[in-house]
């Protein structure tokens, strides 16, 4: 692929920056630095090139022969593309990659070097296990862990490394990352899936998930965003008064795309399609600042890599548009948060979608089987779903600016919900009446017609039904989907299972096939009503009647992570071969561990900038009110007390701002050490979110109230209305 290059100007620097931009239509470089099919097919030899799809497409063993064979080829296509190094990519713990990069050069024996690169080191690697987040499965001296080619997510080019996607397991096999859980998982839905598909249609041989995520986020001023600490060490803004104007007269949602950010915007898609990720849709988002990407739905591992290098890619391009780009969930209070809705489907090998309605009666019944299975699975396992999503920064976007709330329930919308409701009371294929969609006629002659779907749209849902697919709305922006996606495809797998031994049953016991179904569903939807809700989630009463229903509705993360470790979900992960209890054990130590680090991080962040950056700028606009006073009652005498009175009471709102930030600040730091003294990973986390994480909204709220009172040109800090808007 020829490329050229277009000079573009850093806003901040003012210097030039070369950057490579597209030649020809995006169909003519999509994919230009992935190891795909067409690259295959060009390097490889036809055995070698067999070989690796059979174990792509049906799981073969790859022999070592032929793994020489495609390093070889992948070697010889990256070294012609400009690469000199490669580099096991992998997802751990820690939300983000992890590469290590090693150079194609081998010593000759004579003096020089060649470019070699072997099935060897194509397939394992060794990163250091105990290094990465492990839950305790390794200790500090107990460091080897590997990583291991997953051949079915194709290797891309990184600049001058060629990456190759791979699975991170610990010395002793478990699972140290998202991915391996997720391959599991996905392969767990397959495997019960297709065996319930065989009950419509026998030719079904494979079942896939698919994935389609939405990523939102914010963009920043380089310049503005080093100026905020707070900003630079944790992602949001600890503090900050609201800007007069928002996101309150609704007018950034789909507006015109500033021109430097479609400049930004046009740049990011060029590096993805690069790399294959099947961008469409960009637009602004209800907050100032704030946008999104989407691409087109992938099957789910592929889906999940590409979020996962995209996550990466969006930071590296906007540091060239001299933006910082911010993932966090809620990096600005009072506007809305930043999410990931992960649109999940399933598909068969046929063509058919499961999670569609369908036209004929086989296919009705086919859908309603597995919409009223993915009910049972949520309402299952609800309190499973809520942990998969949870952490320290999602649960300041979770129920506040339009987020779903922190309480799992399933939106199927009225007609979907009435076809429910007359299943349970009718049964038969009676019940089945799915009707085409409606057209709505607006009576303007030039406007055509429109059709309305078979569901409306809830956004105060966490995992709402759109038509064709399941939206988990709860997923934060930072997160990697493979978590979420990881817990509801073994929670599926485990209800599909359970779902044919109970249709085999009532067969064995003489009750034809349909029949069979529509009992077993039937009592499917009388036993998990409890988790269909179509209302508004953000109204108290939900709240309390969620409660009722039996529904998960902890608001702490900490506890919330209890329910990785529960009887029910070390069952179900075990049954379907997803996790064993040491790997669930282990990650929710990882997940209590890394709440109390990031409340840490923030509560030391916090008290740093208010007694070394606002009490001292308060203190000097305060010793400024004071002299005018003094000068005031010098000059004026009798009249000075009448003429002062403003600037009285504003030196005694400054003095008692200041003294509350003092004491409070030093409460918080004394929990915090308290805290700290605790051993138990999961008692340190409650300690953080009961003692410490309680302190920061209220000296937050004297700093706020400062920012409103300082003279504008000591504050210290970028305010809101100069971060949240670009220019």
């Amino acid at each position: 692929m020829s490329l050229r290059f277009k000079v573009i100007e850093n806003a901040i620097t003012r210097k030039a920056v070369a950057v490579e931009a597209p030649e020809g239509r995006p169909a003519e470089y999509f994919g230009s630095h992935v190891f795909n099919n067409e690259k295959m097919l060009k390097y490889l030899p036809k055995k070698c090139y067999d070989a690796l799809c059979a174990t792509i497409y049906n799981g073969t063993p790859l022999d070592r022969t032929t793994a020489d064979c495609v390093a070889d080829g992948m070697r010889r296509w990256a070294t012609e593309m400009g690469a000199t190094h490669y580099t096991h990519w992998f997802q751990p713990l820690t939300g983000g990659t992890a590469e290590k990069h090693d150079s194609f050069i081998e010593p000759d024996g004579k003096g020089g070097v060649i470019e070699e690169f072997s099935g060897k080191l194509l397939i394992q690697q060794e990163p250091d296990a105990s290094s990465f987040p492990n839950g305790g499965i390794r200790n500090t001296f107990e460091a080897r862990g590997y990583s291991a080619w997953d051949p079915t997510s194709p290797a891309f080019i990184v600049d001058d490394t060629l990456c190759i996607p791979t699975i991170f397991i610990s010395y002793t096999g478990e699972a140290l990352d998202y991915k391996v859980p997720l391959l599991k998982a996905i392969g767990a839905v397959d495997k019960a899936a297709t065996e319930v598909c065989r009950l419509f249609d026998p030719n079904v041989n494979k079942v896939f998930s698919y994935l389609g995520w939405e990523q939102e986020y914010f963009l920043v001023d380089d310049g503005l965003y080093a100026a905020r600490p707070d900003l630079m060490l944790t992602g949001r803004t600890m503090m900050g008064h609201e800007s007069a104007k928002n996101q309150q007269l609704e007018d950034h949602y789909f507006g015109a795309i500033p021109t430097r950010v479609m400049a930004f915007m046009k740049d990011l898609e060029f590096e993805c399609l690069k790399l294959g990720i099947p961008v469409k849709t960009r637009h602004n988002e209800v907050a100032p600042n704030q946008f999104e990407l989407a691409p087109v739905y992938e099957e789910m591992n592929l889906a999940n890599d590409h979020n996962v290098l995209l996550m990466s890619i969006v930071k590296k391009v906007g540091r060239r548009h001299s933006f910082r780009v911010l993932l966090h969930e809620k990096p600005f209070k009072g506007i809305n948060g930043s999410g990931k809705h992960n649109n999940w489907s399933l598909g068969t090998d046929t063509g058919v979608n499961l999670l569609s309605p369908g036209k004929t009666e086989t296919e009705k019944l086919q859908f309603v089987t597995f919409l009223v299975n993915v009910m049972m699975a949520v309402w299952k396992h609800n309190g499973l779903l809520k942990a998969a999503i949870s952490s320290a920064t999602n649960a300041h976007r979770l129920g506040a600016n339009e987020a779903p709330p922190a309480i799992i329930s399933i939106f199927l919308g009225s007609q979907i919900s009435k076809v429910i409701d007359d299943i349970e009371k009718v049964g038969g294929k009676e019940a089945l009446k799915l009707s085409e969609k409606q057209a709505i006629k607006l009576s303007i002659a030039h406007i055509p017609e429109l059709l309305m779907d078979n569901t409306d749209r809830n956004r105060t849902s966490p995992f709402a039904f759109t038509g064709n697919r399941f939206e988990f709305r709860a997923v934060g922006s930072s997160a990697n989907c493979g978590g979420a996606m990881a817990a509801l495809n073994a929670a599926m797998a485990e209800q599909l299972t359970i779902f044919k031994a109970d249709v085999d049953k009532k067969m064995a016991d003489g009750i034809s096939k349909e029949d069979a179904i529509f009992d077993v569903i039937r009592g499917y939807i009388k036993e998990c009503k409890a988790i269909h809700f179509d209302g508004n989630g953000y109204s108290d009463e939900w709240k309390a009647e969620a409660a009722k229903r039996g529904l998960d509705c902890e608001t702490s993360v900490p506890k919330i992570f209890d329910t990785l470790v529960a009887e029910d979900t070390v069952k179900m992960y075990g049954d379907t071969g997803v996790m064993n209890e040491k790997e669930l054990h282990a990650r929710a130590e990882v997940e209590w561990e890394k709440y109390t680090k990031k409340i840490q991080i923030e509560s030391r962040v916090l008290g740093d900038m208010a007694m070394n950056h606002i009490v001292p700028v308060a203190l000097r606009y305060h010793d400024i009110v004071l002299s005018k006073i003094d000068k005031v009652t010098r000059l004026f005498g009798d009249e000075a007390a009448n003429m002062s009175k403003y600037d009285v009471k504003l030196a005694r709102n400054i003095a008692e701002h200041m003294l509350q930030i003092e004491e409070l600040t030093e409460k918080m730091v004394e929990a915090r050490k308290a805290a700290n003294k605790i051993e138990s990973e999961r008692d340190k986390a409650i300690a953080y979110h009961d003692t410490v994480a309680v302190w920061f909204e209220k000296i937050r709220y004297h700093i706020d109230k400062l920012e409103l009172i300082v003279d504008n040109e000591l504050w210290p800090l970028p305010k809101y209305r100069e971060l949240v808007f670009i220019r």
